[in-house]
């Protein structure tokens, strides 16, 4: 009698790895369970229905550090699948790719739907039978060594072994808390900051290519593009610190003071000199100080950042004093603001927390608690900054998991 290998959860790590399984093992029977009426949500929706497949950082140890969770725990399984072979699965396979300035990894049509399509008929071609709209209830080891999974249907399937891709999902982690699995308990990662902040009114839509963000007490420092929004701040270093410093920032309420540095490439003191000598410049004494934005600042906001540090709307470069000069400076260099709580990025709903990783193999991905069991995608506890990581991260994990259910390990 074939094998039974049940998949639970169509996300992309999910589906990746029953494909894997479903390839590595033609004899065996292979389904893929999802609670939804639609496979592979995530996928339709990433990048703005672009699909931001993964990126174009070919090196394990670079990689790794894109991962605030998990990453140490990823550099072996990325030396077997990693960014690059994930491109040469989809390439070989028809679907033509492309990189962007940025790193991140597209399908060159654009749409989503060419990533969905190509995983649809590779699980077709593999034989993978499908079931939408069935979520799990329980999982039950029985005597023979085998699994029931119980549905939440009434239904249930004996299964030979179990692969869980269910995404961030409190009522599967529940369920492996009573298989003797410890949860790390989940919080949001990948989060804008919400400021309500009058230099901030008026503003959204405004962007800085480069900005430092700290947050001293937490210990946090990020640098990058930062963009101003209805709510407050986002953009990649406000993103970036809000995955490395989740779960400090959760036991905060998502209450606390940050700074920006809008001129990263000075320190205060330092900015003090240039200022002085625009002031003794005679190309700029006579130019208004607040109509003529320097350092790459936006003019809005260099308007709003000068009103701030009441620089007089009047003043010329050469009316500033020196403690005139040293507030602007202060202003420009450590401007702080008060988060008073989080907003979604987008469409990402990222979580950190989930499976301890110290309970898993990451060399199959089957849990160290119970045998026959394996994990793949963000049940466990890792996530990744934008740009494609936290699929990688689901591709690597389903490849390494599906093979290893269906007895061939890579």
């Amino acid at each position: 009698m074939a094998e039974c290998l049940v998949v639970v959860g169509g996300g992309a790590a999910g589906f990746f790895a029953a494909i894997a399984a479903a390839e590595a093992n033609p004899s065996a029977r292979v389904l893929l369970l999802e609670k939804s009426a639609q496979y592979l949500g995530k996928v339709r929706i990433s990048g703005g229905g672009r699909c931001n497949v993964t990126h174009s950082c070919f090196d394990p140890r670079e990689l790794v550090e894109f991962y605030p969770r998990g990453g140490q725990e990823l550099l072996g399984p990325f030396t077997r699948f990693a960014c690059g072979d994930t491109m040469e699965w989809f390439e070989d396979r028809g679907v033509e790719l492309k990189v962007e300035s940025d790193g991140r990894v597209f399908p060159v049509s654009d749409n989503s739907e060419t990533i969905i399509q190509c995983l649809e008929s590779m699980a077709d071609a593999a034989g993978v039978s499908r079931e939408t709209q069935s979520g799990l209830k329980n999982l039950v080891r029985l005597d023979s060594g085998m699994w029931r999974v119980e549905l939440e249907s009434g239904a249930s399937i004996d299964a030979d072994r179990v692969l869980l891709a269910p995404g961030s999902s409190k009522k599967i982690w529940d369920v492996l808390s009573g298989l003797g699995h410890r949860i790390v308990p989940p919080v949001p990662s990948l989060f804008t900051f919400n400021i309500r902040d009058p230099r901030l009114a008026e503003l959204s839509g405004v962007s800085v290519s480069n900005v430092r963000v700290t947050v001293p007490v937490g210990g946090l420092e990020t640098e990058g593009p930062l963009l101003i929004t209805h709510w407050g701040l986002s953009g990649p270093a406000v993103l970036k610190m809000s995955a490395f410093g989740a779960r400090w920032m959760a036991d905060q309420d998502h209450r606390f003071t940050m700074y920006v540095n809008w001129l990263p490439q000075f320190e205060a003191e330092d900015l003090i000199e240039e200022l002085n000598s625009l002031r003794k410049d005679v190309s700029h004494q006579r130019k208004r100080v607040l109509s003529n934005a320097m350092f790459g600042i936006p003019l809005r906001l260099w308007r709003s950042l000068g009103a701030f540090a009441r620089i007089p709307e009047s003043a010329n470069w050469s009316d500033l004093s020196k403690p005139q000069l040293r507030k602007w400076a202060e202003v420009l260099t450590e401007s702080a603001f008060t988060v008073v709580g989080k907003s979604t990025n987008k469409d990402e709903f990222v979580t950190a927390g989930g499976i301890s990783l110290s309970e898993v193999s990451f060399s199959t991905m089957e849990s160290r608690v119970v045998s026959g069991l394996y994990f793949a995608g963000e049940v466990l506890d890792i996530d990744a900054l934008t740009g494609g990581f936290n699929f990688q991260a689901a591709w690597t994990t389903g490849w390494i998991a599906g093979h290893a259910m269906a007895g061939s390990p890579i």
